[in-house]
């Protein structure tokens, strides 16, 4: 039996709290990107020949692929209304090519945490400069508007955003099991988060390996993002 006037351990006051604003849609730009609030009509086209032939990229996701222009403008729009979250479109600026989209969703200001997930880059984007400024600048906006928790999840089978995460500093937090049913399938969910105490140094790691000097004529990287990120986790996914 326990003792019910013994101190019990409780968490630290949030000083001074203040809940963050919701994400607006305010136009994201860096050296290599720029994040444009996903328009049905502006974006369509350019996102289905980023992604046509490429089914793959669906695998994951809880809709798509879309046979036809029309369709996939049509789930834009159905998309773009729910306030439940924030779609960006991506250009890659070097390019000009809008080559994928991300969004903010479980934006729960009371609690100051926000989530970066619906992350589908076509293959001219991945591996760019601009993919990964883009995540930065998304995780920059949340951490300057006052969330103190910036989440990454997704589907456990999922290696590559396994790996994505962990590269981006995100610390490795566990497998929810039996989360989901997506398309008709199990989903056990792998959960990623980033605390406002990491951003200072989540975010030097980025302006070093985005520096037009990190890289050589070739535009390879001298420095991985992943070797500058890895003392900011608390945690490594140990599937990797």
């Amino acid at each position: 039996m326990s003792d019910v006037s013994a101190p019990r351990p409780i968490g630290p006051l949030v000083a001074n709290w203040t809940p963050p604003p919701v994400p607006t849609g305010a136009v994201l730009q860096g050296r290599y990107a720029r994040l444009d609030p996903l328009d049905a009509d502006t974006h369509a086209g350019a996102l289905h020949r980023a992604y046509g032939g490429h089914d793959a990229l669906w695998d994951y996701m809880g809709y798509g692929p879309f046979d036809t222009e029309a369709a996939f403008a049509d789930w834009i729009r159905d998309t773009v209304a729910d306030p439940g979250h924030l779609f960006y479109a991506i250009t890659d600026l070097q390019s000009g090519v809008v080559g994928g989209v991300a969004s903010y969703l479980r934006i729960d200001p009371k609690a100051g945490s926000i989530e970066v997930g619906n992350i589908n880059y076509g293959p001219a984007l991945q591996r760019t400069r601009a993919a990964t400024e883009a995540m930065a600048l998304m995780m920059g906006w949340a951490f300057d508007a006052g969330y103190r928790r910036y989440e990454w999840k997704c589907n456990a089978l999922n290696a590559p955003s396994r790996r994505a995460a962990q590269r981006l500093g995100f610390s490795y937090e566990g497998v929810f099991r039996q989360a989901l049913v997506v398309k008709g399938r199990n989903r056990d969910t792998a959960w990623f988060a980033a605390i406002d105490s990491d951003w200072p140094a989540l975010r030097r790691a980025f302006q070093q390996w985005l520096a037009p000097d990190n890289f050589d004529e070739a535009g390879h990287q001298i420095g991985r993002l992943g070797d500058l990120t890895a003392p900011v986790r608390v945690a490594s996914d140990p599937t990797l």
